[in-house]
């Protein structure tokens, strides 16, 4: 296990913080000026921008208001990047220029951190898939007979990737319940969270081409805490033959930080023992999990946040790599700023999982929060927020908040 990389920012060396040096998370604010690129530190926000037209940084297009150019760059540049950063953030090497590009994190507004290509949504959690198989379904035939073979996704929106503290209104649909002789439109009534990892790709693949798991890993540039919300009784009905589709269209949040693998590395962990042997393209090749600790509090208006989950992306069944490596495999090319969402993180007890459909089962059994209101799913008001943190020796590193607050449904057609 790695130490404590001391900084010059005092703050960065509190065992608390989110963003030691060890961290370096790449993301994009501004400060009632044009976003630009920046990483955390401490407390602050070191402007990159600043820093290249200082001459202390190549040009990475850390002036644009997106991370993608750097991204592209490939992992010789990301290396270097993050070796010069952590050189003028060490202890000792204070500068005058470095100083003047800091900025109080809680002055400043952060915003997407990378303009997404496309967003893909796995269902690679072993247990959620469980749970909601035998929800749905029974026990004996919780997992389809493909689950231990492929990680299993489907494509996603990218218009609607938004950035933490984005506000979310209650997604309208057409729905129809066991009891309903025909279909409804309106507000969803079962709406969720899904407690998820995203995997941001940073170098591309080419059309027609694939590649390997350790490729795969090779080209993810690094990780956010995701929510893929989801309106469960609209996906209920809409989701035979062909998956997911308006349910998880309107909103998925991130994190604003990217984690990279760099400051991930001494905390990654094996996938679990297979039940079924993977085929070679996505047979795994060594630790490409991370011990990641994970949790949701949910707050409603006026009230006080209840943590509802604890988890740990160690539970995992299929890793991003595997996944990238998947969805490259028939030609499908792979661009700068892919967003590969882990699916549902749920942990093997109650309190580990990652969703209110599994949480109440189904809302049969309603949760019940500080203050003693209870919730079988989201109430309109309600803010849902996810923490991650790995634990190092006298550091963690953290995402920094994945939160949303539920705001009511926009009736602009018939209800």
């Amino acid at each position: 296990m790695t130490h404590l990389i001391r900084s010059w920012v005092e703050t960065a060396n509190d065992p608390e913080t989110a963003f030691p040096l060890n961290n370096l998370p790449f993301g994009v604010f501004s400060a009632g000026d044009a976003p630009r690129c920046a990483v955390a530190i401490g407390d602050k926000v070191l402007d990159l921008a600043a820093l290249q037209a200082a001459g202390l940084l190549p040009d990475q297009g850390f002036d644009h208001p997106a991370l993608n150019t750097f991204m592209a760059s490939g992992r010789q540049a990301w290396h270097d990047i993050r070796e010069t950063l952590t050189d003028l953030l060490r202890a000792g090497n204070e500068t005058p220029a470095v100083q003047a590009a800091l900025h109080d994190m809680n002055s400043v507004t952060l915003h997407l951190p990378f303009t997404v290509s496309e967003f893909t949504d796995f269902y690679a959690g072993r247990q959620h898939a469980f749970n909601v198989g035998s929800l749905f379904r029974d026990p004996a035939n919780a997992l389809p007979p493909n689950w231990l073979h492929i990680p299993i996704g489907y494509n996603g929106r990218a218009s609607t990737v938004v950035v933490s503290g984005t506000d979310v209104h209650r997604p309208m649909g057409q729905m129809k319940g066991p009891q309903d002789d025909t279909p409804r439109f309106g507000p969803c009534q079962r709406l969720d969270i899904e407690l998820e990892m995203g995997a941001v790709v940073g170098t591309p693949s080419a059309m027609g081409t694939s590649v390997s798991v350790d490729e795969a890993d090779d080209m993810i540039f690094g990780y956010v805490l995701l929510n893929d919300w989801s309106a469960r009784d609209i996906q209920a009905w809409e989701y035979q033959p062909l998956g997911p589709f308006q349910a998880k269209a309107f909103a998925t949040t991130i994190s604003p930080w990217v984690v990279t693998k760099a400051a991930l590395e001494a905390f990654r962990t094996d996938t679990p023992p297979r039940e079924k042997e993977l085929l070679p393209h996505i047979k795994d090749t060594g630790p490409m999990l991370y011990d990641i600790d994970l949790s949701v509090t949910m707050t409603p208006e006026n009230g006080q946040p209840t943590v509802i989950c604890k988890t740990n992306y160690n539970t995992m069944y299929y890793s991003a790599a595997q996944q990238l490596a998947h969805h490259a495999s028939s030609g499908c090319a792979m661009r700068t700023g892919d967003l590969l969402g882990s699916g549902t993180i749920s942990g093997p007890e109650q309190g580990m999982f990652g969703s209110l459909l599994e949480m109440t089962w189904g809302g049969k059994n309603p949760i019940t929060l500080k203050g003693g209101q209870t919730r079988t799913f989201i109430e309109d008001g309600d803010t849902l927020a996810l923490h991650g943190s790995a634990q190092g020796d006298g550091y963690r590193i953290g995402f920094g908040p994945c939160t949303g607050t539920i705001l009511p449904a926009k009736r602009t057609g018939s209800a």
